[in-house]
């Protein structure tokens, strides 16, 4: 699996993600249906605002809702996407991709397509207290799993009222979710207990206009757009819109490298699912403001935000609004 990072800079890297989640209650027809990584037959803590000190506040009340969204290119555009306040970005079985959108401060009335979820998710959402996982299936051996999550599983099978098909997309492309009808109320900005903290920009870094990550079967660019003050989002060498014909943007990019092991669990067609480990310690590039930064990042536990620091151990303030995070496999 190899992941290639482009800029101004080229460096040779490779990519990685993850594996899944599910409900005890999701139905065994569900559960079967699910395979890996965008192939055929599979089932369709940053902050928005930072304390005195810049870190995230603790977190009170209910905890985010994080949708598994699916990224095949037959899947898009998609729904909701630029209302998350993060977007975790994973590869999958084949070299694909998936998207993992976390909500707190704003909820669509839709978002999707939705899709099943891995292993990985297990440990990157144990960071959120009391998080809802929105998700299609997953494969029925990792249900031991998530019946010991710290997390509240929402699928077709236990919240069929939250779920629906769109009639004019092809399955198993089409299933969408009302986050309204399992999350009524948003739980606010304390809720991205990420570690992620927000304010003016370090110093440093190396002017930046384009950043390309590379998976075996998928490509995200990001873009720099003096005139919004954002990064523009591309996916597999078009821009990336949601339904509505809005740009994806980010005011902060992460390409983050971390250890990529092989999992337990695979698709139909023998590919292992890559399980990305986001606990540890590597480096990262922070892209904001035009300008990208070498850090470091480090989350000790499971229940750990993630800090990123420069080389003299100064803490890195991301711009505030959407944050991407790709996961891409260390050298």
């Amino acid at each position: 699996m190899a992941t290639v990072v482009k800029g101004r800079r080229l460096r040779g890297r490779r990519a990685a993600t993850t594996a899944a989640l599910l409900a005890a209650t999701v139905t065994a027809a569900l559960a079967a249906g699910c395979t890996g990584g965008g192939g055929p037959g599979d089932d369709g803590r940053g902050s928005a605002r930072e304390s005195e000190q810049g870190a995230s506040p603790p977190a009170t009340g209910p905890g985010v809702l994080a949708v598994k969204i699916d990224n095949a290119r037959t899947a898009r555009p998609h729904t909701g996407v630029g209302t998350a306040d993060i977007v975790y970005v994973e590869q999958v079985e084949g070299g694909l991709s998936r998207l993992m959108a976390v909500y707190a401060t704003r909820l669509p009335k839709t978002v999707g397509p939705v899709r099943s979820a891995r292993e990985s998710d297990l440990e990157l959402l144990r960071q959120f207290d009391q998080p809802t996982l929105a998700f299609s299936g997953a494969q029925s051996k990792l249900l031991p799993l998530i019946d010991k999550a710290p997390l509240r599983a929402e699928t077709p099978g236990s919240a069929s009222d939250a779920y629906f098909r769109d009639s004019g997309r092809t399955a198993p492309h089409n299933l969408f979710l009302r986050p309204g009808q399992i999350v009524p109320d948003t739980p606010g900005a304390t809720a991205l207990t990420t570690g992620f903290r927000y304010g003016s920009a370090p110093a440093g870094g190396t002017p930046e206009t384009q950043r390309t990550v590379r998976y075996p079967a998928a490509r995200f660019t990001f873009t720099w757009s003096e005139d919004r003050d954002r990064w523009l989002v591309g996916m597999d060498g078009a821009p990336a819109t949601t339904a509505d014909g809005e740009r994806m943007t980010a005011a902060t990019v992460v390409v983050q490298y971390v250890k990529v092991r092989e999992s337990a669990f695979g698709d139909f067609l023998g590919n292992n699912t890559p399980y990305t480990e986001t606990v540890g310690s590597g480096t990262a590039e922070v892209l904001r403001d035009g300008r990208a930064h070498d850090v470091a990042w480090e989350r000790e536990n499971a229940t750990d935000g993630t800090a990123f620091t420069t080389g003299d151990g100064t803490p890195v303030n991301f711009a505030r609004g959407p944050v991407w995070v790709v996961y891409a496999e260390a050298p």
